[in-house]
């Protein structure tokens, strides 16, 4: 079903799946499921896909939230851009378009990893629709994150293993992972257990992956994610709650590296993905942040 109308709109706030059309024609999956205040979920990856967190973490949070979870184009079981259109500014107009279609006001946005990039640049386009920023092991400078990943990737390596440090960092980082997959340790680069990876693949597998998005990423083709998203963080005065995995070592930052005005930091036990390592205590920040907002 495609949503085009104002009265198809309304039905979408509704619990259940249904797709949005966008004002260039790409179909977007989005799925609406609980009650409370709205929060849109925007998935890292790139092209992650929202599956994976709707499962692992955004469910325990739907008896306080009505929680809006969808695919960006490109990327999970959402469809391609025909023009390969996946800049950063039309990230941006996806999210206003559903938040249009949705008929919300203003919404909080909750995004993880890489998605920390897109909600970032949402709220500095459109801050007068954010009720709140959630922000969860949020990667705001992928050169940087590129840049830590590889370092740890490669301090987990045996030496034999490890690429020449004058090969060229892309390069450096494709051998690092294939050995790091090799050797069966690629685990340990964003999780603190081999189970919970486990979980999480298993999540991610259990549904169609579009990787559209995710190649146009990796192939150098969009300079807009190559940027510092943390300067911008000083302009956004919304409230902010920023989660952070106590030994993270993909996001590249730190909580000092954010420049935002109202911040809230929660640092807990594990790595990158707090809302698997730690759900009880995710919960409970995303919560109680939440029902402290002005209504």
């Amino acid at each position: 079903m495609l949503l085009t109308t104002a009265v198809q709109a309304q039905r979408l706030l509704t619990n259940g799946s249904t797709t949005l059309l966008t004002s260039d024609s790409v179909r977007l999956y989005v799925q609406v499921a609980g009650q409370g205040v709205s929060c849109v979920y925007v998935h890292g990856g790139p092209g992650a896909g929202s599956y994976s967190f709707e499962k692992l973490g955004g469910n325990r949070l739907e008896d306080q939230l009505r929680m809006v979870y969808y695919d960006q184009r490109g990327s999970g079981r959402s469809g391609s851009s025909p023009r390969k259109n996946y800049s950063m500014a039309r990230m941006v107009q996806d999210l206003e378009e559903l938040r249009q279609q949705l008929g919300l006001e203003k919404w909080v946005v909750l995004a993880h990893s890489f998605g920390g990039t897109i909600a970032t640049a949402y709220a500095t386009t459109y801050p007068q629709r954010v009720q709140a920023l959630v922000l969860t092991n949020a990667v705001l400078n992928p050169p940087a994150s590129l840049e830590s990943m590889l370092h740890y990737g490669t301090s987990l390596l045996p030496a034999a293993a490890q690429p020449n440090p004058s090969l060229p960092l892309p390069q450096r980082f494709g051998m690092v992972m294939g050995a790091l997959q090799q050797q069966k340790l690629a685990w340990q680069l964003q999780f603190s257990a081999d189970s919970l990876a486990s979980r999480a693949s298993r999540a991610a597998r259990a549904v169609p992956s579009n990787s559209d998005f995710s190649q146009q990423v990796f192939s150098g083709q969009l300079p807009d994610y190559g940027q510092d998203f943390g300067p911008a963080t000083a302009r956004l005065t919304m409230p902010v709650l920023n989660i952070v995995g106590q030994d993270d070592r993909t996001t590249g930052a730190t909580p000092s590296t954010f420049r935002l005005p109202r911040q809230q930091t929660v640092t807990l036990p594990g790595k990158h993905n707090s809302f698997l390592e730690q759900p009880v205590a995710f919960r409970q920040a995303v919560v109680s942040f939440v029902q402290k907002l002005p209504r």
